[in-house]
């Protein structure tokens, strides 16, 4: 007999396995490339001999020599350097690094906060429902940068600017649509059998939630993480390109574009280019994994799939089921089991 996690693993696999070739392929590539700017971010450091904030480099007599201001790419710096002396794969790399602890931090802020207010607004209702929705519904209403700014703004008033400050100034954007979210699923789940069963048999209102409800709905985070992950990105480089993101030198894709628009008039291409490559690459890579969980986890577009794969057969001539020569108008037999119309219990 297959012990329990086995098979609560297949159980978790088994969406994945029945869904189409198309989710599967959004899901597969987007995490291949999300893994690599993960690697890159964490291991080439180590083998790369410039770092981000490196603008010279110690010669073997102990003397420092400068970097190359705004060389192009060769074999020394691949992508080459920009005005200010630094190595432009290696603020890749850095910026790469600091684009995903602050897309985690900020997503996972967002969740944490987003997802038990949404179950207890829902689950409980009343008063308390009113005021989370009113709260929620006016943060949501902001302009996401706008929000973002001005928390921005606030927290490095008042503490530290840093990646805990550009994290919170990006998680606080995106708080009310776990709410919403989770919340509207909990209005529907709390009604469902097993939850009045579990109420009536005593049941603590803590366990009801934990055990009924929150598995019942924590579907669809999953989903809403991966593309909150992929905006995350964006704000935090349009904080950075407007001057309200981590402080300089540290290595940030949207500042290092900010700083290479007046190279863009000289003729210098790479300065700018590459950070905007690695910004399209890693939100497209994460909104790949998005729509593919999306039709993984959503059971109504799994059967949507499967019904546009039956008509696709019919389409080609596969044999379904009909025949598949039939003359509609043909009479059929009396006894409404002939082919025609007349034989599915039509009479004319």
């Amino acid at each position: 007999m297959p012990s329990p996690l086995r098979l609560r693993l297949q159980h978790a696999v088994r969406p994945f396995r029945s869904a189409s070739r198309t989710a599967r392929v959004l899901v597969t590539v987007g995490l291949l490339i999300t893994i690599v700017f993960g690697v890159a971010a964490f291991l080439a450091p180590t083998f790369y001999r410039y770092d981000g904030e490196q603008y010279r480099v110690e010669q073997p007599d102990g003397s420092f020599e400068q970097l190359p201001r705004l060389a192009p790419p060769s074999a020394e710096h691949p992508l080459g350097t920009t005005r200010d002396r630094y190595d432009v794969l290696a603020r890749i790399i850095d910026g790469g690094r600091l684009a995903l602890a602050v897309v985690l931090f900020s997503t996972l802020i967002a969740m944490l906060i987003g997802v038990p207010l949404g179950l207890l607004s829902g689950y409980r209702g009343g008063k308390l429902d009113r005021v989370l929705v009113t709260v929620m519904d006016a943060v949501y209403v902001f302009p996401p940068l706008l929000l973002a700014i001005i928390v921005a703004f606030l927290l490095q008033a008042y503490f530290a600017p840093g990646v805990p400050s550009a994290a919170a100034a990006v998680g606080v954007v995106y708080i009310p649509q776990y709410f919403r979210v989770v919340r509207n699923h909990t209005l529907s789940v709390k009604q469902e059998p097993y939850v009045e069963a579990a109420r009536s048999l005593g049941a603590k209102e803590r366990t009801v939630i934990s055990r009924y409800v929150l598995f019942n709905v924590i579907q669809s985070v999953p989903v809403i993480f991966t593309l909150n992950a992929a905006d995350a990105v964006l704000t935090l480089a349009s904080l950075g390109f407007l001057g309200y993101g981590v402080q300089p030198p540290t290595p940030e894709w949207g500042y290092d574009i900010s700083q290479a628009i007046i190279d863009i008039t000289s003729g210098v291409w790479w300065t700018a280019l590459w950070p905007g490559v690695a910004i399209v690459t890693l939100v497209t890579a994460l909104t790949l994994v998005g729509e593919g969980l999306n039709d993984v986890i959503n059971p109504l577009l799994r059967a949507r799939g499967a019904a546009g794969a039956k008509l696709d057969a019919a389409a080609d001539g596969e044999d379904l089921g009909e025949p598949a020569n039939v003359d509609p108008l043909s009479p059929g037999t009396e006894d409404g089991s002939g082919p025609g119309l007349a034989g599915r219990g039509f009479r004319s």
